[in-house]
């Protein structure tokens, strides 16, 4: 019995042991490849490039108008990864912090380019209450995305900061210099026009389909 025992717990331990060195070897694999990146090896960089950027275009075309501009967002975006990678200290995954970056450029790109800058008005007014329903629609996600980017720049950006990258209210007004009950406010709106929109398109969908 005692045999049996320890031949089962040696047996998890070696497992357990061999998981742990599984993961260090990865991350060592990590941490040499983002230091040849920082190094400027041309095939790491563009390894990491190829490996993040279909993802982080959508993340850039969430907040433009145009894929264009998306793509204009995520080249300034990628210069900012590679010239700050040193800075990268390995907490949390590298796509999270690309992520970041990439909301980061994109904020930048819509202060500095004037057809966004004179969209991104936040009026200073009351709170409008939101609409309670939530619409049963049937959306592919391409779908959603689109009608999202159909919010003005202004209830766009901060629709995206807060319900899709997480951003409380309180970073968001820091972000965009504008104080918290604005960006409350300005989510509000988003949310009004975005039920109002689905319940109209989910109207039009049963008339499509269902001939109602």
């Amino acid at each position: 019995m005692w045999l049996g025992f320890f031949s089962q717990y040696f047996f998890l331990y070696a497992t357990v042991t061999k998981l742990q060195l599984s993961a260090l070897c990865m991350a060592s694999k990590t941490e040499l490849f983002i230091n040849d990146c920082i190094k400027g090896n041309a095939k790491a960089q563009k390894e990491l490039f190829d490996s993040y950027a279909p993802v982080m275009l959508g993340v850039c075309y969430r907040y433009t108008k145009s894929m264009a501009d998306a793509e204009d967002v995520l080249q300034d975006g990628f210069v900012q990864v590679f010239k700050n990678l040193k800075q990268y200290r390995f907490e949390g995954e590298l796509g999270a912090w690309i992520r970041r970056i990439m909301v980061n450029t994109s904020l930048n790109f819509l202060k500095h380019n004037k057809r966004y800058r004179d969209e991104m008005v936040f009026e200073e007014t009351s709170l409008h209450p939101t609409v309670e329903e939530t619409p049963q629609v049937i959306l592919q996600a391409k779908e959603l995305a689109l009608i999202i980017r159909q919010l003005p720049t202004g209830y766009q950006t901060i629709f995206n900061l807060h319900a899709v990258e997480g951003f409380t209210h309180v970073e968001i007004a820091a972000m965009l210099g504008i104080n918290e009950g604005t960006s409350r406010s300005q989510y509000a709106r988003a949310r009004n026009l975005l039920s109002e929109w689905l319940v109209k398109y989910n109207s039009d969908y049963k008339k499509v389909i269902y001939g109602k």
